[in-house]
């Protein structure tokens, strides 16, 4: 009786963020990503981003890196209009995120966490969550790719192996690649990876990594990471502390720049809360 109500209170939560009337669905667009003088919080008087300012051009690679609470993720949520901004613009593909449908917005964006969640079901359901078009060929052909297939048929009966809630009998190593695959299927313009390699175990790293080059490929990707080693080959990184960029540029001209970017990559330390 205690879950049936605290389920209703969520039910019943009223839905802040809809469709404007005149609303426009986005079509094939050039995947660029922008933030323009965002200013955001959740609640009144208390900032998490200041005045954000950045651009994502079509098929490149930006990432976003800084202490815990910088407001990472927070850039991540707004990119998706999980939320709206205070103040500014967030724009995908040259359209301000408020103006086009949360489903097509839906569609071109996909969004891999650090915990990836899996759903009672088969492997290949799981895979072809948000794909309900994708055949047999094309679930194996994703997880292919991301180097998923393997360790899938020698589960107990392969792609048709259930998984259990959260996929509890498999490592997060494994759980990741499934997410990778499931993203790869999905085929979307932007992707956001939410640390999605900040969990995984060693006896997989290689795999993951290799993945990722993969799914990253031709796309235009937002990578949020604490560790500097996932983000030395991206086009741009920017560096946020409590939410404002601090530093901006590629791993050379950053670490050329002699900031805490710089001072953390030559104090060799692995992530930036060690220096927060």
């Amino acid at each position: 009786m205690a879950a049936s109500h605290r389920i209703l209170e969520v039910l019943d939560v009223p839905v802040a963020i809809t469709d404007k009337p005149d609303a426009i669905a986005l079509g094939d667009i050039e995947p660029s990503v922008e933030f323009r003088g965002v200013t955001f919080g959740y609640k009144p008087g208390q900032p998490v981003l200041k005045d954000i300012s950045f651009r994502a051009a079509p098929r490149q690679v930006v990432a976003l890196v800084g202490p815990t609470g910088s407001g990472k993720t927070s850039i991540a949520a707004l990119t998706h209009r999980f939320y709206d901004v205070w103040e500014g613009q967030v724009l995908v593909g040259g359209r301000d995120v408020r103006d086009v449908t949360l489903a097509s917005l839906g569609r071109t964006i996909a969004m891999v966490l650090q915990e990836p969640f899996l759903f009672s079901g088969t492997a290949a359901d799981n895979i072809r969550y948000s794909s309900k078009w994708a055949s047999r060929a094309d679930i194996i052909r994703a997880a292919k790719a991301v180097r998923a297939h393997d360790f899938i048929m020698n589960l107990p009966n392969g792609y048709d192996t259930e998984l259990g809630q959260r996929g509890q009998t498999l490592s997060i190593g494994q759980r990741q690649l499934l997410s990778f695959a499931r993203a790869l299927l999905a085929d979307p313009q932007i992707l956001i990876l939410d640390e999605a390699t900040a969990s995984i175990d060693s006896f997989l790293e290689a795999e993951i990594q290799a993945a990722l080059r993969v799914l990253l490929a031709g796309r235009t990707s937002l990578v949020i990471a604490h560790r500097l080693a996932t983000v030395r080959d991206a086009d741009q990184i920017i560096v946020l502390r409590q939410g404002q960029i601090l530093e901006q540029g590629s791993h050379d001209e950053l670490v050329a720049n002699r900031g805490l970017y710089a001072d953390l990559y030559r104090r060799n330390f692995s992530s930036f809360d060690e220096a927060a």
